[in-house]
């Protein structure tokens, strides 16, 4: 409807938070799937190469250690590691041989000290590697990986060779790769976020464009959408620029049938006018009454349909300021007798910007009444003022007259109500403008005028 506010979409309705969460999210499913993935493959990794380092180890246990003339083990050389030297250093290996009752630690690396390996009692066969988790020395953690041989000197006195790494040695890199991707992920994330949210800006920048257009339409600054849009969004321009053709035709078609109409009624009105005239007797009076009550209506009835149909037609667009001027010259040559002061006080702002959104003959229609109506009851002066804001026209007729009493005001606008029947008049002009205001989403009030009199206050929607 005229003058009613477009209130923003919800944001669950909106495109752009519809586009800017769907991304979101599948940017953040994607990345942490990707993290989660990465982090796996990394852990496997370093596990991996953990491991082997501690089968090398193991290898090289395996390759140095030999039977003495004793019976008793022993290394041919040291491993090449130092951290098998250092005290508790994380890194150890060990040696035990089946004793009489049970395995024994027969040989250790220095970096035990004199600590040993508590190791799971299992029974790896020959030559079969076993990896487990213990405590170590100083209750640390320790990934430990044995294997079991039985020296040619002595078979019947298996050794099981121990080889055991600090577990923080595999489990540190991970946690730095993980807290560094994290922050790599994190970067990359917000870098999509933004590139997503200008993606939208500019991807969505053609519907603002059309909702400029049709604001421009709406508010009568233009009767079409112009401008280069997209291949997607040109269809959707093209067919509301046909509807707009289309509701412009029908409404020129509509006021031409209502003209048609209206000649073709008052035609015979007017020679059934003309010939009651003529005529004396009670018969020609109530003819001529008549016939006068008819034209009245019929100019009433065409105005409301006038202004229905204008309101339908986006666009319309009516400077206030020249349709004021010219009907006050009308007025003065009408009221030239009496010598009245008719004058426009101000227009708020600036006047060129002052306009009325719907027909000039409907604007016109309204004006002329009220400003007549001011003029018929003035003493000496009437003004007219006008100003615009929050999309509305506001404009006040002044006169210096008697005025009305606040209980017979509203009762001016019903239809054949005159305030003195001694006046010339109908009694419908007032009723015709608040019908045609109402049409427009408007209305009008009579109040208590600051010059003595009567003050109209018309308010219209603004263009």
């Amino acid at each position: 409807m005229p003058g009613m506010s477009v209130s923003p979409p919800a944001p669950r309705r909106s495109l752009r938070v519809r586009l800017l969460v769907g991304s979101l999210v599948w940017i953040m499913g994607a990345l942490t799937l990707t993290g989660c993935v990465l982090a796996d493959l990394f852990r496997q990794h370093v596990a991996a190469r953990f491991e082997a380092e501690l089968r090398i180890h193991l290898d090289q246990l395996t390759a140095n250690i030999e039977m003495a003339v004793d019976g008793v083990p022993r290394l041919r050389a040291e491993l090449s590691d130092p951290r098998l030297h250092r005290p508790y250093s994380g890194l150890y290996w060990q040696v035990d041989q089946a004793g009489p009752e049970a395995l024994v630690a027969t040989l250790r690396s220095r970096s035990l000290w004199d600590a040993t390996l508590r190791v799971p009692g299992d029974s790896p066969k020959d030559g079969e590697i076993h990896v487990h988790r213990i405590g170590g020395p100083d209750e640390e953690p320790l990934v430990m990986m044995e294997r079991v041989i039985a020296p040619a000197e002595g078979p019947d006195r298996p050794l099981r060779l121990i080889v055991a790494a600090d577990e923080r040695g595999m489990t540190d890199p991970v946690r730095e790769f993980v807290g560094l991707l994290v922050i790599a992920l994190g970067m990359l994330a917000a870098g999509l976020v933004v590139a997503v949210a200008l993606q939208v800006f500019f991807g969505l920048a053609p519907l603002r464009q059309l909702r400029r257009g049709l604001v421009e339409v709406r508010e009568g600054r233009s009767r079409r959408l112009d401008g280069a849009f997209p291949s997607e969004v040109q269809p959707l321009v093209d067919e509301l620029n046909t509807v707009l053709l289309h509701d412009a035709e029908v409404v020129a078609r509509a006021r031409t049938q209502a003209g048609n109409l209206a000649h073709a009624i008052k035609t015979p009105l007017a020679v059934l006018g003309n010939a009651a005239a003529r005529e004396q007797g009670v018969l020609a009076r109530l003819v001529a009454e008549q016939v006068a009550t008819a034209q009245r209506q019929v100019d009433y009835h065409l105005a409301r349909a006038r202004a229905a149909a204008a309101i339908q037609v986006p666009g319309l667009r009516t400077p206030l300021r020249p349709v004021v001027e010219g009907l006050l010259r009308v007025m003065r040559r009408v009221h030239a007798e009496r010598n009245l002061q008719i004058g426009i006080e101000a227009f708020a702002g600036d006047a060129s910007d002052v306009a009325f959104r719907g027909e000039e003959q409907d604007l016109q229609e309204m004006l002329g009444n009220l400003v007549d109506n001011a003029c018929k009851w003035a003493k000496s002066r009437v003004l007219v003022s006008a100003s615009a804001g929050d999309g509305r026209v506001v404009i006040l007729i002044d006169d210096d007259g008697p005025g009305l009493p606040p209980v017979e005001r509203e009762a001016m606008f019903a239809r054949g109500v005159r305030a003195d029947e001694q006046m010339p008049g109908s009694g419908l002009g007032l009723g015709i403008v608040r019908d045609l205001a109402q049409l427009y989403g408007g209305d009008v009030a009579l109040v208590q005028s600051p010059a003595g009199g009567l003050r109209a206050m018309l308010t219209l929607p603004a263009a």
